[in-house]
């Protein structure tokens, strides 16, 4: 299973994977969820990067929860 499809080829014609930058906002539950969305990605062979200027992808991760969970 791919997460983020593999669209970009180099010269050999290998697929390359892009590099993942994240910005988390909202409270301590949103930033678990990040965690493991980040564990599927680096499973799944993705680099991450903590400079977002670097990143090919932004992955932002806003807090969804309306009442206390």
């Amino acid at each position: 299973m791919h997460i983020i499809p593999q669209i970009n080829k180099n010269i050999e014609g290998d697929f390359l994977k892009f590099l993942i930058g994240t910005i988390s906002l909202g409270c301590s539950k949103n930033l678990v969820d990040t965690e493991t969305m980040l564990g599927l990605l680096t499973q799944e062979g993705y680099a991450l990067t903590q400079d977002v200027s670097l990143a090919d992808i932004l992955l932002v991760n806003t807090c969804g929860f309306i009442e206390s969970a």
